[in-house]
């Protein structure tokens, strides 16, 4: 299971077995979604699956996660999404109904996003080997002319930015699936950020990178970025907002937020000279009305993240191994 979980075990299992199968420039910049030239346009490609138990969750559903969880890294691309397919496996035994409200949600997500499903595929398999229903999408976008979004182009000095609270989507899942209760309902952040993105770039074109934190979280997203840029990043731990029903019911579960997925949060390493106006146009925006800077990347420690505690210490913030909460998206 920790080889699903988008940290240090997915990172060695891309790295030893499927990369050195797949080879390819493409997928070298090991990005959200790959970036392509083809007719003399830019296009971003990505492909999602999608497990998530239980399908149905405060705050949306595996039909909503499989819209906006592609539509999203191609956003973080800079791409605006404009077509996605959609693969269903079902297992036999569920219920048509289900179906139809998976469906039915995963359409209307996508008419919220701005994108049309234009193919898809069934399959459908025994009774005990599918979990209801699994669903696979892919998506395609053009990305627009001076866009250049890549984890190389970070310097120190860059100003790192995340567009809202961290860790709803995971423990809204994890409280339905495990029955808990915290006295208050936490709910999913599912949202498509195509127009948060194009918002940021209307700003300036000129941001350096972007990434949704899903699985592994944030944590995971600034490891990679550090690593990827061969720069260093320093946070400041009060400044990462998190809302106060995610951070109690971390406490109770043994959870450190930082690491809990999101499906409607993005982190962005700007260019100092532009962090206020693209922070304001965030600000302006329904899904980042509570953006907030928490730190910047450093030429110190390369590769490298610390975050600064309230105490007045550091501490390493590391790659995740696995995975906190499995089977989230």
């Amino acid at each position: 299971m920790g080889h699903g979980g988008g940290g240090t075990l997915s990172a060695e299992l891309v790295e030893q077995v499927f990369a050195p199968a797949f080879g390819g420039a493409a997928l070298a910049e090991r990005g959200d979604a790959a970036t392509l030239r083809l007719g003399g346009v830019r296009l971003a490609f990505s492909t999602d699956s999608f497990v998530v138990r239980p399908l149905f969750f405060p705050g949306g559903s595996i039909g909503d996660l499989a819209v906006n969880g592609t539509v999203n890294d191609l956003a973080m691309s800079g791409a605006r999404a404009a077509y996605l397919s959609c693969g269903f496996i079902l297992e036999e035994g569920v219920e048509i109904e289900t179906v139809s409200r998976v469906a039915e949600a995963l359409g209307a997500a996508a008419r919220t996003a701005g994108v049309e499903v234009a193919t898809g595929d069934t399959k459908v398999v025994e009774s005990g080997h599918g979990d209801g229903l699994f669903v696979n999408t892919s998506g395609i976008g053009l990305i627009p002319a001076g866009v250049d979004l890549r984890p190389a182009r970070v310097v120190p000095g860059d100003v790192v930015i995340v567009s809202g609270p961290v860790g709803a989507h995971g423990v809204a899942v994890m409280s339905v699936r495990e029955g808990l209760e915290f006295g208050v309902e936490i709910v999913s952040d599912c949202a498509a950020l195509g127009g948060l993105v194009a918002a940021m770039l209307a700003v300036t074109p000129d941001l350096h990178v972007l990434r949704d934190p899903t699985r592994g979280g944030l944590a995971a997203s600034l490891n990679e970025i550090a690593t990827g840029s061969g720069t260093g990043v320093v946070i400041t731990e009060r400044e990462v907002p998190v809302p106060p029903a995610v951070a109690s019911a971390c406490a109770v579960l043994g959870l450190d937020p930082f690491y809990v997925a999101n499906e409607g949060k993005l982190v962005a390493f700007v260019p100092r000279e532009h962090a206020d106006a693209v922070l304001e146009a965030m600000r302006a925006h329904p899904l980042g009305a509570q953006a907030a800077i928490i730190g910047e990347a450093v030429a110190e420690h390369p590769g490298m993240v610390v975050a600064r505690t309230g105490l007045g210490g550091t501490r390493v913030v590391d790659m995740p191994l696995g995975e906190q909460l499995p089977r989230i998206c």
